[in-house]
């Protein structure tokens, strides 16, 4: 069964210090934007139990934004 990525633990903050961050940052709200979408995605996949390959792709999509998040913290 698919379990949600914890990107708070990722980033080693708190939800409440992101959307604090969040609130003054548009860049940074479109961007967990993005990664929300994209772990759905992923979650959606992995349910339906389509093909490796594209698993991998959506995986690295989600990487991807969560990178741009942590340089945006950063």
């Amino acid at each position: 069964m698919p379990v949600k990525h914890d990107l708070y633990q990722d980033l080693g903050l708190t939800r409440e210090v992101v959307h604090e961050r969040r609130k003054g940052d548009d860049r940074l709200n479109t961007l967990l934007e993005q990664y929300d979408a994209a772990d759905k995605e992923v979650l959606a996949f992995e349910s339906s139990g389509g093909a490796d390959e594209e698993l991998e792709k959506l995986k690295k999509k989600r990487l991807n934004v969560k990178d741009k998040i942590v340089l945006q913290l950063g």
